[in-house]
């Protein structure tokens, strides 16, 4: 990847020029920058990743009681009965490494390359 090159997914910027402008300085908005984007991965194939003991898999769940609310991690491998209903807020579902289980996430993930792979590690 030439980090010189404009590209549609940075507004026209150069990879570059978005480094030393925004990354980490200010906030960009690129509004359709991915046009027709859609989900890579649909909800079933997630909750069956995340059963998955090669998957790294974690559940966070915020629970509420009288003296406030507090945040529980559950690492997985998860099983459909371990999410609450997904009409109830307060929880998320991650699941580590993504662009090795799928390839549209891979492709994705690549068309970021020029940003530190550290930061990168979460889609």
């Amino acid at each position: 990847m030439n980090v010189h090159t404009p590209l549609k997914l940075l507004g026209d910027l150069s990879p570059h020029l978005f480094m030393r402008r925004h990354w980490q300085k200010k906030p960009l908005l690129i509004r359709q920058a991915i046009p027709g984007f859609k989900p890579l991965v649909d909800r079933s194939r997630l909750l069956q990743l995340a059963a998955n003991p090669d998957v790294q898999s974690r559940l966070i769940t915020q629970t509420y009681a009288a003296a406030g609310s507090s945040w529980t991690l559950r690492h997985g491998p998860l099983g459909r009965r371990a999410f609450p209903t997904f009409k109830q807020p307060g929880w998320t579902l991650l699941l580590q490494s993504m662009n090795l289980h799928d390839a549209r996430v891979h492709a994705l993930m690549n068309q970021f390359r020029f940003i530190p792979e550290a930061r990168l590690d979460d889609l």
